[in-house]
């Protein structure tokens, strides 16, 4: 039986400790419990978030071992090894495949029965793997997918156009990675088409600068890296709203990663793809409409993750 005011964030490193964080803020859980190699490093993030615990809604934060995972609802994986200046997330995936296929095998000992939420970089392959190693349903297995590359990419938008992001709805597709695309073929403000708007408020967006909004979010997390050594405060922000989505049965649209079997033509691979998340977790997965070149990319990409999945 879970609980879905428990939760557990396993590695507490930038991201998982941000992750922690976030969530402690969120007041969406009671109780959270720190899983980290390093269990002193586990316990001191567990002692700072609870001393900020009067500042927020009651719960319960605690350093603990994979025993501690029963009961928890969704199981945050933020664990593997950094991405490092000028190493691309696919470079990563044999040192956290690795990592991987220690730790699931712990998790599923004593937790089968919650939400596994991957965040680790190349989400969408340690999704895939997390899947094959764990032998969960699909529907459980959940990688972050493109939720933090969409933010980005509306929030840009919406700079750029003078609106609230909140109201831009457009989305990144495909890997959290080199090969995502922009899909602008539906974009839209409001349920205002994107060229209807711009053309409305005396405004214009050629096919360059759409090109280079989306080559910046493309390539966000390098330059934070390059600047700051690592990104963690919009990935802890995305982790918090799926999780609202899921511990509320919101079954909000979210671009998460997951197994998807026949959609836009492709079966047996992970990535970020709309989808309705609510309290079992992937509930739909959707297919939304794609121009011809927009399809054509997204193959693409798949393409591209079905080559790291073959080299392990």
């Amino acid at each position: 039986m879970t609980d879905m005011h428990k939760c557990a964030v396993v590695g507490c490193g930038f991201v998982g400790a941000s992750c922690a964080f976030s969530l402690v803020e969120s007041g969406l859980f009671s109780e959270m419990v720190l899983i980290d190699v390093n269990k002193e490093k586990a316990e001191g993030e567990a002692m700072d978030l609870s001393h900020g615990v009067p500042f927020t809604r009651p719960i319960e934060v605690y350093a603990g071992d994979y025993p501690d995972l029963e009961g928890a609802g969704i199981i945050i994986i933020a664990a593997g090894a950094n991405q490092k200046p000028g190493e691309t997330r696919i470079d990563l995936v044999h040192k956290n495949i690795k990592i991987f296929q220690q730790i699931v095998p712990q998790i599923t000992k004593y937790n089968s029965e919650g939400i596994l939420l991957v965040v680790t970089n190349p989400v969408d392959i340690l999704t895939y793997a997390t899947l094959q190693i764990s032998g969960l349903p699909r529907a459980r297995v959940i990688g972050s997918g493109t939720v933090l590359d969409t933010a980005r990419l509306k929030y840009l938008l919406g700079r750029r156009l003078g609106v609230d992001p909140r109201g831009v709805h457009a989305f990144i597709i495909g890997e959290h990675g080199d090969s995502e695309l922009a899909v602008w073929s539906s974009a839209n403000i409001s349920g205002v088409d994107l060229s209807e708007f711009c053309s409305a408020g005396g405004m214009k967006l050629t096919a360059e600068e759409l090109d280079t909004l989306y080559r910046e979010v493309r390539d966000s997390a390098y330059e934070i890296i390059d600047k700051k050594g690592a990104t963690y405060y919009g990935i802890a922000m995305s982790v918090r709203r799926i999780c609202e989505s899921i511990v509320r049965d919101e079954r909000s649209i979210l671009p998460v990663s997951s197994l998807i079997t026949g959609h836009y033509g492709l079966t047996d691979i992970c990535m970020g793809v709309p989808s309705i998340l609510g309290r079992e977790g992937v509930e739909r997965v959707l297919d939304i409409p794609l121009n011809a070149e927009e399809n054509a990319r997204l193959l693409k990409s798949a393409a591209s993750l079905r080559e790291v999945l073959k080299s392990i």
